[in-house]
């Protein structure tokens, strides 16, 4: 019976490692200096992402703009055209890092990112099928795609109740709610129109083209409230690491805790969902890559926000320099960096259920 494990199923099952809450000053200073770089390097490709363009600017131009000086031409290509884009690119990779390192350290699973449980999922289903059935002439399809989110995650959540919402029963409950948001949208896909469909595609693949502060204003407030909120929660996702019993033991309120932190989590992803779309495998790979630079037992939320903000902008730049004259969705370049990284987690999961 054990061989006919798979391996998503031993790592579903396999926590991280972890003894005691890494909180000595060993790993501080790395954490610290970790952070302070992925920030210079990700402030360096945003100037860049701003830079490239019909019309070139220099580095020191994009600067320049960013603080208000310059000439009046470079001011508006900087400052109303390109910045909105990159701006978003850069707060949807923050937003879907933090809540990756969240779901991930909160269900003590490295396979426990928002695209892997269906929140994703659930936002594209809400927008498709406003796109198809015409509904999104209220609300929006930011709005739709941040509601379908936060009824996706409400129910992954009530069905994962039982005396209590364990991170094994959530990642299972998870899985299953995401296939079947994923049919539904492929149906509501086959039943539109051409132009629907196409609609539907360009939404559902993670998109930064057009994106302007319409997009950008409401996401920026998102974050500033909930990224203040979730770093201050992060000593209790420590406890949590080591187990419900323990948890309890070490004071912290197990139930209300998780449901505070998973709230936390699906605004984030919900928000940025409804800015740039599902940008696939950001929130999956984005922590894991933070916690191997840190040198920690759990994903640090700001690494793997600054990580998760590098990725976009770097996927985003991919797509405007490696091919040029061509717009290529953020989200096809992502999921070609990220599967990888989730074909890595499988395999290495299966051999430590063979004990290799």
């Amino acid at each position: 019976m054990a061989d006919s494990k798979g391996p998503a199923a031993t790592l579903a099952r396999r926590p991280f490692r972890i003894a005691t809450p890494p909180v000595s000053g060993v790993l501080r200073p790395r954490l610290i200096a970790v952070c302070t770089a992925l920030a210079v390097v990700t402030f360096a490709v945003f100037c860049w992402s701003v830079a490239v363009g019909d019309y070139p600017i220099a580095l020191t131009g994009v600067v320049k703009a960013l603080a208000g000086i310059g000439d009046p031409g470079t001011l508006l290509v900087v400052r109303e055209l390109r910045l909105p884009r990159t701006l978003v690119g850069l707060l949807v990779g923050v937003a879907f890092g933090v809540s990756g390192a969240v779901f991930q350290t909160m269900t003590r699973n490295p396979l426990a990112s928002p695209d892997m449980i269906g929140l994703t999922q659930g936002a594209g289903t809400a927008v498709v099928a406003s796109i198809v059935l015409g509904w999104d002439d209220g609300l929006g399809l930011q709005a739709l795609g941040l509601l379908g989110t936060l009824l996706t995650a409400l129910l992954v959540y009530a069905l994962a109740w039982k005396g209590g919402a364990t991170g094994y029963r959530i990642i299972l409950v998870g899985i299953g709610v995401s296939w079947i948001c994923t049919s539904v949208t492929d149906y509501l896909v086959a039943r539109g129109g051409k132009f629907q469909a196409q609609a539907a595609l360009g939404w559902l693949v993670g998109n930064l083209n057009g994106r302007d502060f319409d997009e950008a204003v409401p996401l920026a407030v998102a974050l500033a409230v909930l990224l203040p909120v979730t770093l201050v929660l992060t000593r209790h996702l420590r406890t949590l690491q080591l187990g419900d019993d323990v948890a309890t033991g070490l004071g912290t309120s197990v139930q209300p805790t998780r449901l505070a932190l998973l709230l936390a989590g699906v605004g984030l992803v919900g928000f940025g969902v409804a800015a740039a779309g599902p940008v696939a495998f950001v929130a999956l790979a984005a922590p894991q890559i933070a916690q191997r630079l840190a040198g920690t037992a759990w994903p640090p939320p700001l690494a793997a926000g600054l990580t998760g903000g590098l990725v976009v902008l770097a996927a985003d730049l991919a797509t405007r320099t490696l091919i040029p004259g061509t717009e290529v969705p953020v989200g096809i370049v992502t999921g070609v960096l990220g599967a990888p990284v989730l074909l890595w987690l499988l395999i290495r999961a299966n051999r430590a259920g063979s004990g290799g």
